[in-house]
């Protein structure tokens, strides 16, 4: 953002500079031009009256050397010609014939020169002045004056380049404070994204710290601040009641269950045995609902600080302890693990999601299927890969799979609480990573979980 309003802000100070420093040029241009034709026209002037004075020979060769000098000083030509437009005296070079034709047709009519073209560095190389030799009907002849405008050129040259140096210093000074004034309006921006992006990720202290910018973003900064308190104290009110309510709710259950265990022994054979087993089986099955509760809300409440875990270790460490269990279910568990894995992540993290990896395997895939797990380092990212070839679930199914409660279609009445894939989703968050679920080919599914390398490891 702040490049796009810099580059806005520098394209209209480039158009403000380019507006104010070319009619400035075109005025100097014109006044300098201007100044040369007062000059010369004075002195075609002063020459007209000589040659109207010039009756004698005596006078026409004191006219002539007039011009000479004249010529030989500036480095003018000066050509007087009579009303058939044949020359009388002349010294110095001649302007173009078109020019020279135009400018002198134009002085015997009685008409002075009152405006000649604007001079710029490129040129023109010559201008004419032109001075009728008397006054209306008397009109006797013309006096033309071929100026040399390389001074004048020259005069304008510097000039142009002053202005521009003064437009580019001032446009260089604009963009300074522009650039200034940008990062003074957007540091508060930038501060309340980064807040947001917290707060987004689940980091409910993230605050905008920034003082900075102008009232009305500062009031913003204040407002979202107030926002972000009374977010993070009502969720940090659900999740003290979800906790207390599951651990308050332990003791009574485990009573309840501890009296059910008491009865059995005196129950008769019949229907009312079948009921009391259904009914400690429920009791068992709400006890695993309270404990993924409360360890939910722990994972939620983010109080554990991050640590290094040796990921290599961890995965080894968690598939060697399920294999007897997916031995018994008549299933498969392979690993392939890349050696000097490690991240930065909340204590026992990558232990914690595998156990809900491959526990939700061994209940899903059915006996003999494959269950594989891969761990490696995939660019930015360490990559744990639990693959299976079960049935699967459809593809409008899978971004429900790492909700709360959720359950498939069909797998209802599986045990379970419905909360290990949520709670390891949730710890992979709380550790800086991601838990992503995609269906596997030619069936199947496959977890991956990635997490950012610890920063030491970086080569």
């Amino acid at each position: 953002m702040t490049r796009r309003l810099l580059a806005v802000l520098t394209a209209l100070m480039g158009a403000a500079a380019l507006l104010l420093s070319l009619p400035l040029a075109d005025a100097y241009a014109r006044e300098r031009t201007e100044h040369l034709l007062l000059q010369r026209r004075a002195e075609a002037v002063r020459f007209a009256d000589l040659a109207e004075r010039a009756r004698s020979a005596a006078d026409r060769a004191e006219l002539a050397a007039e011009i000479r000098r004249y010529a030989q000083l500036y480095g003018a030509g000066v050509t007087v010609v009579d009303t058939a437009g044949r020359t009388l005296a002349r010294s110095g070079s001649r302007s173009p014939a078109g020019a020279f034709t135009e400018a002198s047709g134009r002085a015997l009519t009685g008409r002075s020169t009152e405006r000649l073209p604007t001079l710029r560095p490129w040129g023109p190389r010559s201008v004419v002045v032109a001075e009728p030799v008397g006054r209306d009907e008397r009109v006797s002849g013309a006096v033309l004056l071929t100026v040399p405008t390389a001074a004048a050129r020259r005069d304008v040259a510097v000039r142009w380049w002053l202005i521009g140096v003064g437009a580019l210093a001032a446009f260089t000074a604009a963009a300074l404070v522009a650039a200034g004034i940008a990062r003074w309006l957007l540091r508060p921006v930038r501060d309340l994204d980064r807040a947001v992006e917290g707060l987004a990720s689940g980091s409910l202290q993230s605050r905008a710290v920034s003082d900075s910018g102008p009232p009305e973003l500062r009031r913003l900064r204040r407002h979202f601040n107030s926002m972000a308190e009374a977010v993070a104290d009502s969720i940090g009110r659900q999740r003290d009641f979800v906790a207390d309510a599951s651990h308050q709710l332990r003791n009574p259950l485990a009573t309840l269950v501890l009296q059910l265990e008491n009865v059995e022994p005196h129950l008769t054979p019949g229907p009312g045995r079948a009921e009391h087993a259904r009914a400690l089986d429920e009791a068992e099955r709400l006890g695993e609902l309270l404990d993924g509760l409360l360890a939910l809300a722990r994972v939620e409440a983010g109080d554990a600080p991050l640590a290094d875990e040796d990921v290599t270790a961890a995965v080894r460490r968690r598939v060697a302890a399920w294999e007897p269990v997916f031995s018994a279910s008549g299933l498969r568990l392979s690993a392939d693990v890349q050696d000097g894995l490690r991240a930065r992540t909340l204590p026992d993290a990558v232990g914690r999601v595998l156990d809900a990896l491959l526990d939700n395997a061994v209940k899903f895939v059915p006996s003999g299927g494959r269950v594989d797990v891969h761990a490696a380092r995939r660019e930015d990212r360490l990559l744990v890969c639990v693959g299976d070839d079960g049935p699967g679930v459809p593809p409008d199914h899978l971004p429900v799979l790492l909700r709360r409660f959720a359950r498939v279609p069909g797998h209802q009445n599986v045990p379970g609480s419905g909360l290990g894939l949520a709670i390891a989703d949730e710890i992979a968050r709380c550790s800086g990573g991601s838990l992503t679920v995609r269906g596997a080919a030619p069936h199947g599914l496959r977890f991956e979980l990635r997490l950012p390398p610890q920063p030491n490891t970086e080569r």
